[in-house]
């Protein structure tokens, strides 16, 4: 007999669920952000025209949904942000610092993006490498709120996402990833990242996933009433 699941396909519980959302921020989201303020318009409509179609026609209005839905179902939502602790970014990785990426602490470019903004009391943490895993203290905040079932999403896929799907399966998490949820550069790099991770997540789209999270708010209201019946 085992006291452990035996496959990822299991539906989500609401105590035991938290939704996080990856680097959906103004740095690496927008335009105008750090990432892209130098990058000249022909390579934004050629090189990234993908991905900026993506996110404003695909991911960004499936992140609000799920946003909605987890916050209706009163599952906890938490957010990363690439974003430094120190203006001159000597904290982050080498990784980092070899790539240019440095989000100075409080500013502009390590905010999350208006349109999924955090709630006064959900948890954003910054973090200075790509793994959320590796450098914040996540998996110690998730065992303290009793998380056992994480739902990932965002940017970028083959990228931070991929890394944390890989973190939170190995350190015991059941992974639920959204893959219309994610963003990356290419439809080949989205699509190749997919299943190098599948062996480490379920993948559920955003639509079966907030039916998924509907049933379960009902289910309590269901049992009451047939508690009912047989009384």
């Amino acid at each position: 007999m085992t006291d452990f699941p035996t496959t990822r396909e299991v539906p989500l519980k609401r105590k035991e669920a938290a939704l996080l959302l990856i680097d959906v921020q103004n740095f690496c989201a927008r335009r105008d952000g750090g990432e892209f303020k130098d990058v000249p318009e022909a390579d934004i409509t050629g090189k990234y025209g993908y991905f900026f179609n993506r996110l404003k026609s695909v991911v960004i209005p499936n992140l609000e949904r799920l946003q909605a839905a987890f916050r209706a179902a009163e599952i906890e939502v938490m957010y990363t942000t690439i974003e430094s602790l120190t203006s001159d970014g000597r904290d982050r990785s080498l990784d980092y610092k070899i790539t240019g990426f440095n989000v100075p602490k409080g500013s502009w470019d390590g905010k999350v993006i208006d349109e999924i903004a955090p709630g006064d009391d959900e948890i954003v943490l910054p973090k200075s490498s790509s793994s959320v895993f590796v450098s914040t203290n996540i998996d110690y905040l998730l065992r303290n709120i009793g998380v056992k079932q994480l739902v990932l999403c965002g940017l970028v896929t083959d990228q931070c996402v991929e890394s944390a799907v890989r973190a939170a399966c190995d350190l015991g998490y059941l992974v639920t990833l959204v893959p219309d949820a994610c963003a990356t550069y290419s439809k080949e790099r989205h699509d190749g990242s997919l299943r190098a991770i599948k062996g480490y997540c379920r993948q559920v789209y955003t639509d079966a996933l907030i039916d998924e999270i509907g049933k379960v708010c009902a289910a309590p209201s269901s049992e009451k009433s047939d508690r009912n019946a047989q009384s």
